[in-house]
């Protein structure tokens, strides 16, 4: 596990504690010679701690956690007076960033090519950066994502639970609903997990777009954990953007369209449901053959699309199942009041 040594070196650079330092790592270049390089920025308290890597942007339009990073840099709690190292990156897949994509130029998704190699295909490359530069300097993680192209999710926590140190991180970010997820081979937290470094992947809102409500949820909860494992002694966190208690969903399940056709939405994310209940309808052009959408269980809609327009077996509504949907609610709709 790295220690707050004297020195931390990141691409060559050395960084110093009671020191603040902006860095780039180079990764590759794109066919006219433009060099492609991953920003990191680094801030080392004077007394030793932990070293907590906070990145965004793994994949290149999900652009909510890039503006939690740069408020996270912009606050003034995150200084000299912190124990250990934040070491923050706001875009990691720099390619899809440039073409407002998810994926690499050869489509690949960053986030399945982990750990990575030296001489693998670019995502591995690049993979295997990250995972040398900044991944094995630290000791924890938090990774900031959103939902794919056209969906949205309710902000959430997904992590390995049956870990006792992340359940804690988890609890301590604030979020009313976590996900007990299953690591997915290739991903940046099954890497992490296999060097003992325990990981918070956050979603929150859809791909493209700035989402106040979600940002504000990011930059509180990693501040959030901050204080929780010993970074900062104290933040001005608004008791509204944390949650009074966290729920760990047991499972969760993707409703799908039935029909193509245009879909009218009759539920909103957050909502709970009924085994059964209406969802919304897909229609045909003239407004007939309706047909309804309906949930495959109880339990809170924590994702779904943001197009009307669908085939059939797209994913429309993600339903979440817990041992009490009814008090999850009120803690989503509360949490919403505020």
């Amino acid at each position: 596990m790295p220690t707050h040594s004297n020195v931390l070196e990141i691409a060559g650079e050395s960084i110093l504690p009671g020191t603040r330092k902006r860095l780039e790592i180079k990764v590759s270049k794109l066919f006219d010679y433009t060099e492609m390089v991953i920003p990191v920025e680094v801030i080392r308290g004077k007394a030793p701690g932990p070293v907590l890597f906070v990145s965004a942007a793994i994949h290149g339009d999900e652009l909510n956690g890039i503006e939690i990073i740069k408020r996270l840099l912009a606050r003034k709690s995150i200084g000299r007076s912190m124990h250990g190292t934040l070491i923050a990156v706001p875009i990691v897949n720099v390619f899809g960033f440039i073409n407002n994509s998810r994926y690499l130029p050869d489509r690949r998704d960053l986030n399945r090519c982990f750990p990575g190699s030296a001489s693998g295909s670019l995502g591995s490359q690049m993979a295997n950066i990250f995972m040398r530069e900044i991944v094995e300097k630290s000791t924890h993680g938090i990774d900031l994502h959103t939902g794919a192209i056209h969906r949205t999710n309710l902000p959430q926590i997904r992590a390995q639970l049956d870990d006792r140190e992340t359940v804690e991180l988890t609890r301590a970010f604030g979020v009313t609903v976590a996900i007990n997820s299953s690591i997915r081979d290739g991903s940046l937290r099954q890497a992490a997990a296999e060097k003992g470094i325990p990981m918070l992947l956050f979603e929150g809102g859809e791909a493209l777009r700035f989402e106040e409500k979600v940002i504000k949820t990011g930059v509180n909860g990693v501040l959030s954990v901050m204080r929780s494992i010993g970074m900062i002694r104290s933040s001005r966190l608004r008791k509204a953007h944390l949650a009074k208690e966290v729920f760990i969903a047991s499972s969760s399940q993707w409703v799908r369209a039935p029909h193509s056709g245009a879909l009218r939405v009759r539920k909103k994310i957050g909502s709970m449901v009924q085994e059964g209940e209406l969802l919304g309808t897909l229609s045909d052009p003239y407004g007939d053959a309706v047909v309804p959408v309906c949930s495959s269980k109880k339990g809170i809609i924590i994702g779904m699309t943001m197009i009307p327009l669908v085939n059939q077996g797209d994913a429309l509504f993600n339903i979440a199942t817990f041992e009490d949907s009814e008090i999850v609610e009120e803690h989503i709709e509360e949490r919403d009041e505020n």
